[in-house]
């Protein structure tokens, strides 16, 4: 049976170790804006690209469904 889901848990795991990986990023970044007391110009800039790497991968796997949907292979 596991071999069957193979694809599937590889994608389900790939995806969760990319949100853990987000997820230890924003804190770490937000520990050293706060140890090194940025302004808050420079605190929006850093979580703005981080927010925006993140959409983009939120991104890419909207279009791999759509495209999966309709048949084309990726």
């Amino acid at each position: 049976m596991l071999a069957k889901y193979y694809e599937q848990i590889e994608s389900i795991m790939l995806d969760l170790g990319l949100v853990i990986l987000f997820v230890l990023m924003i804190f770490a970044v937000h520990d050293v804006l706060k140890k090194n007391d940025v302004p808050m110009i420079g605190r929006v800039v850093a979580y703005g690209v981080l927010g925006l790497g993140a959409m983009g991968f939120i991104a890419k796997g909207i279009i791999q469904l759509f495209w999966q949907s309709s048949g084309v292979s990726g």
